[in-house]
């Protein structure tokens, strides 16, 4: 059993994660992220067979971005959202498209999962803020291991530089990753979406009127982000078509998120678990 004294830590207050985990540009990169995750056959099967992707869509967006802000502002809390991951994902297993069995917990699947976040973290910081810089790269890269930890991820299955992930990721991009079913419904332009049903009910009253209109704006935009905000070398790998011109609306794009986005308030640039987190060790350090 983990006792307080060797139970993993989540990554430093004022780190790279620190600023970019709970900023609202987040956001965008989950679409990006979990598609190049369900692009794994056995990873995609796993959702496809258990997720409540379609049934409960908004629930359980909320939920993954409400455990992945507690694995880097959740303190000693960040652990043990860890083990209950871990708990979640015992019993999701199968047969994935290939008639192959997956296990969730399986360490290659679980840590691909993990994975996707630090090229597609790299990638979009080029298009919605300053681009790292090497030390930066380097420091998140450590920082996402330590997220790692939290998960229960071993050091043994994960790639422990830079140097050795991105040999790791290309293997990966060229022998797993196709265009799998939960791919193809991610990036549909018009799919299905349920009105939302998350946030203040003047809210949900106003989406329920406008949702047959918005709803397939937000499928595109979604489809957009998703595959725009990918790596390239992911996307060419699962075979998603990317054009000049979308690529130019999303520099565009980028360039309106990098004015705005610093320029708001905190209360509405942070996540609600970040700005809480950021306000205690703001009080800390001046007692």
């Amino acid at each position: 059993m983990n006792t307080e004294k060797n139970q993993p830590k989540p990554p430093p207050v004022g780190g790279v994660l620190w600023s970019l985990a709970g900023d609202i540009r987040m956001l965008l990169t989950l679409p990006p992220a979990l598609t190049m995750q369900v692009a794994h056959p056995a990873v995609g099967a796993g959702v496809d067979d258990h997720s409540a992707f379609r049934t409960d869509p908004w629930g359980r967006g909320e939920r993954s971005l409400v455990s992945l802000q507690l694995w880097v502002y959740g303190g000693d809390g960040a652990a043990e959202e860890g083990r209950r991951l871990r708990r979640l994902h015992r019993t999701i297993e199968g047969t994935d498209a290939h008639g192959r069995p997956y296990h969730a917990l399986t360490p290659a699947n679980y840590a691909w999962v993990h994975a996707t976040g630090y090229p597609v973290f790299r990638h979009a910081q080029r298009y919605l803020g300053r681009p790292f810089t090497e030390a930066q790269e380097r420091q998140l890269y450590a920082e996402w291991l330590q997220v790692g930890r939290v998960l229960g991820i071993q050091d043994r299955d994960m790639p422990p530089t830079i140097e050795e992930f991105w040999p790791y990721y290309r293997r990966v991009l060229g022998t797993e990753l196709e265009a799998t079913a939960v791919v193809r419904e991610l990036i549909d332009p018009d799919p299905l979406l349920p009105v939302p049903d998350r946030g203040p009910r003047w809210l949900r009253l106003l989406l329920r009127l406008v949702w047959p209109w918005l709803r397939p704006r937000f499928a595109r935009f979604r489809r957009f982000v998703s595959i725009g905000l990918m790596p390239p070398d992911a996307r060419r790998a699962i075979g998603l078509e990317w054009t000049e011109a979308q690529e130019r609306r999303l520099r565009r794009f980028g360039r309106v998120v990098r004015v705005v986005v610093p320029a708001l308030p905190e209360r509405l640039r942070f996540m609600p678990i970040a700005r809480r987190a950021r306000r205690a060790a703001r009080q800390a350090a001046v007692r």
